[in-house]
């Protein structure tokens, strides 16, 4: 590997799909972070994550409802016991939902709601790891997950270049009009944070087979993980601001 794998890893939106797959893809690899903090909304429920913390040493299952601030402030607290003056090194951002709405169905409430998971949160929980991040980035050099990373996940969906040619996605305004202001997001803090040296890249992992992927998707969890994780350790400063796919493929915004 070009990189040194991070020191540690958050990641949102846990209990299951892509994120469950993430925190198994960075327990099994070797090396393996030295922390991996695996959140949720619902720890006590999430039984396979509960398993992982149990069989693998470094993974730290926490509560953290990405909506809600005072949970947010908590779990910040809790990673910085943990990972005190090495600061917290890659952050992904995860969690999100789906709901099917087309042109005809969707209501102002759904998009709302849609909107403060899939946008808003995302900044607001990078928001409040900043000076985790910061602390990280001062210990290293370069760009990449083994300095500082915010990886947001996004999705196909959200290129408007490509309208056209995924009509499916018709059917999930709310959604691929969030994802598309999250890649906003990832433009805007690649710009302000590379003077800190924290990289930022939007991710489309793939049409996964997961509670939001649906059936139809071509992708089992279990292939593009380590894709994916294959692209994060390869990041550098030449992708500071991108818009990449689980094969490290360019997207069109």
């Amino acid at each position: 590997m070009a990189q040194p794998r991070c020191r540690s890893v958050l990641i949102t939106g846990c209990s299951r799909g892509i994120g469950l797959g993430l925190v198994k893809g960075l327990a099994a690899s070797d090396p393996s972070p030295e922390v991996v903090f695996a959140t949720c909304r619902y720890p006590d429920k999430a039984q396979e994550l509960q398993q992982l913390s149990k069989q693998y040493s470094n993974i730290k299952l926490l509560q953290l409802d990405v909506v809600c601030e005072n949970s947010i402030k908590k779990v910040v607290k809790e990673v910085e016991e943990i990972v005190g003056d090495k600061g917290l090194n890659c952050l992904i951002n995860n969690a999100g939902i789906n709901v099917l709405a087309s042109l005809e169905d969707v209501t102002a409430e759904t998009m709302l709601t849609i909107y403060e998971t899939n946008t808003v949160a995302q900044l607001m929980v990078t928001k409040a790891f900043l000076p985790l991040l910061r602390k990280a980035a001062q210990l290293s050099t370069g760009m990449g997950c083994h300095r500082a990373a915010i990886i947001n996940m996004s999705s196909l969906a959200a290129s408007m270049q490509l309208v056209q040619a995924n009509e499916m996605f018709l059917k999930v305004y709310p959604y691929r009009i969030a994802k598309t202001a999250l890649n906003m997001i990832t433009r805007c803090l690649a710009a302000d944070l590379k003077s800190d040296g924290i990289l930022c890249i939007s991710l489309h992992p793939g049409w996964v087979q997961t509670d939001m992927g649906g059936n139809m998707a071509p992708l089992q969890v279990q292939e593009a993980i380590p894709g994916i994780l294959s692209v994060l350790d390869r990041l550098g400063e030449k992708e500071n601001g991108s818009f990449l796919d689980w094969q490290g493929e360019t997207l069109p915004w």
